[in-house]
């Protein structure tokens, strides 16, 4: 029985977009693996870290959009970010600041 299902081609494009963002960072930082979390309205999440530690996110309008995408890069996906996934990250000063000056009052941006 064949697929009768309609591809977007815009979906297509943008899939294959964010795919080749995703290889970028891939390549720039050592591999990559991801996540992808739905966000409403504004579509998907997906959250990459590099083999070295560094993270970056990027925005799908869909869910099946960044599904597509992820699945074209062949990063590898988690179901969560959780655990041995979340514990690669490794952040910096402007992470720390942003953070404490968000829960504890302090500066909203790195000085």
């Amino acid at each position: 029985m064949a697929d009768t299902q309609q591809v977007d081609p815009k979906d297509e494009r943008r899939a294959t977009r964010i795919a080749r963002r995703i290889d970028s960072f891939s390549k720039a930082h050592g591999g990559a693996e991801g996540q992808v979390a739905y966000i409403g309205q504004r579509g998907a999440r997906i959250v990459l870290v590099g083999e070295d530690g560094t993270w970056g996110d990027l925005v799908a309008p869909t869910y099946a959009v960044a599904e597509k995408a992820v699945e074209k890069s062949g990063i590898t996906v988690h179901e969560a970010f959780d655990g041995e996934f979340a514990g690669k990250v490794k952040t910096g000063p402007y992470e720390w600041t942003r953070m404490a000056g968000i829960q504890v009052g302090g500066t909203r941006t790195a000085q």
